[in-house]
């Protein structure tokens, strides 16, 4: 396709995506239905990570991070960028410098199916970054591609404006239209979620009130009293 850049996006509302993001990855991606989650190969550079804003979406060239300049133009206070390369790349293609920009632009993390480098220094700048491999390689700044399209961020789509939850479990995509709905889901789980922990606090089996016995049963799981012979 012709690199375009689009300059205006559609955003959830800042309390919405706040609220997504309290409720982390694992329960966000449960209550809509066990979708929109990354592979598992995009992890946190650093265990404390966490973000949640809305996606402005990178397009580029592998081992070329020109795009991801052209992209901060664009970014508001709570956005995060999400980069993918038109083929595979482990390329450092974002570090120390390109983090300082982000920051001053409002950025609240990375997420980059690609590599970065400058580990250390984005540690200890606190600027999350979620990526598929830590690389000391360099890139150029030569070939055009795209911001603000559509794109394929580790086996997920991601549309630029939907809503990117990041943390330790990994990272999970909530579109836009559907932040508030699932937000609710979320919030809902979680006070069905501290019922049942009270529940196996206080010694009930998840067998008796998730019903298990019965789908045991069904299975044709028997049991008997002694170790047979």
């Amino acid at each position: 396709m012709t690199p375009t850049i689009v300059r205006g996006i559609w955003r959830a509302e800042a309390q919405v995506i706040r609220t997504l993001g309290e409720l982390g990855v694992a329960t966000v991606h449960e209550a809509q239905g066990r979708t929109g989650l990354m592979r598992p190969y995009l992890r946190p550079i650093y265990h404390t990570a966490k973000a949640a804003g809305s996606a402005i979406t990178v397009s580029s060239q592998p081992g070329d991070n020109l795009m991801i300049h052209a992209a901060m133009e664009l970014c508001r206070p709570g956005d995060i960028l999400v980069v993918t390369t038109t083929s595979e790349s482990t390329d450092g293609m974002f570090g120390e410098l390109l983090a300082v920009s982000a920051r001053a632009h409002g950025v609240v993390g990375l997420i980059i199916d690609a590599g970065v480098r400058d580990v250390a220094e984005l540690t200890a700048m606190d600027f999350p970054v979620w990526s598929k491999a830590i690389s000391a390689q360099g890139t150029v700044k030569n070939t055009a591609g795209s911001v603000n399209i559509p794109v394929v961020c580790g086996g997920a789509s991601i549309r630029p404006g939907d809503v990117i939850v990041a943390d330790v479990d990994g990272v999970v995509v909530v579109e836009r239209e559907a932040a508030t709905e699932v937000a609710r889901l979320g919030r809902e789980r979680v006070a069905k979620e501290q019922k049942t922990r009270e529940r196996l606090r206080n010694g009930e089996l998840g067998l008796d009130f998730y019903g298990l016995r019965a789908k045991l049963a069904e299975l044709g799981v028997r049991y008997i009293d002694e170790d047979p012979k």
